[in-house]
């Protein structure tokens, strides 16, 4: 059964990944990078400050405690746990996958880009969605995000779905966390 689903991840990696051009390669692999998404995150930073004033703190706590718990459950437990290569490392996919940039780490189960921007989507969307509702089109950021993981032919779909999975319970375990906290802080200061 493992074994049926590997295989099909790794055929759905093949047509994913074939989707490529010269003109877009650099353009998708700046697209990976956190740079360029530094005025996103100073803009959401702006947003939860606008949303919460002088009570932001328990978010921004939230968000450091979701990319914390995203990163480390793919990276430190995951990705040595299962040992999966990433598909420009195996050997048996020489030839046949598309891949621009570097290859990174030796393993790829679970994506930490998967799991850190599903995690920002979902903390954000709890968050401040009530007030902002156009925050939930970071969901649409975090697919496209983590899509050029496989096109640069660092992981399969599998990776960036499980790291989807981390990334929206970190986010959503952090919240609830911090927001219990904030609730119990603003009785005692009563």
């Amino acid at each position: 059964m493992l074994e049926k689903i590997s295989e099909l991840d790794q055929r759905l990696f093949l047509f994913l990944n074939s989707f490529h051009s010269d003109f877009f390669d650099p353009i998708v692999y700046q697209f990976t990078q956190t740079l360029p998404w530094v005025p996103l995150y100073i803009f959401l930073s702006y947003l939860i400050i606008k949303t919460y004033g002088t009570n932001s703190w328990w978010i921004f706590l939230a968000v450091g405690l979701t990319i914390l718990l995203a990163d480390k459950t793919t990276s430190a437990l995951m990705k040595p746990y299962f040992e999966r290569l990433r598909p420009c490392r195996d050997a048996s996919l020489e030839g046949l996958i598309h891949h621009y940039g570097n290859c990174s780490g030796g393993f790829s189960f679970a994506s930490s880009h998967a799991a850190n921007s599903f995690g920002i989507a979902t903390i954000m969307t709890l968050g401040i969605s009530h007030k902002y509702i156009a925050v939930r089109w970071l969901f649409l950021w975090a697919v496209l995000f983590s899509y050029t993981r496989i096109y640069l032919g660092v992981h399969y779909p599998g990776d960036v779905m499980a790291g989807a999975i981390v990334g929206i319970l970190s986010g959503s375990v952090s919240f609830y966390i911090f927001r219990i906290i904030n609730q119990k802080v603003q009785i005692y200061k009563k």
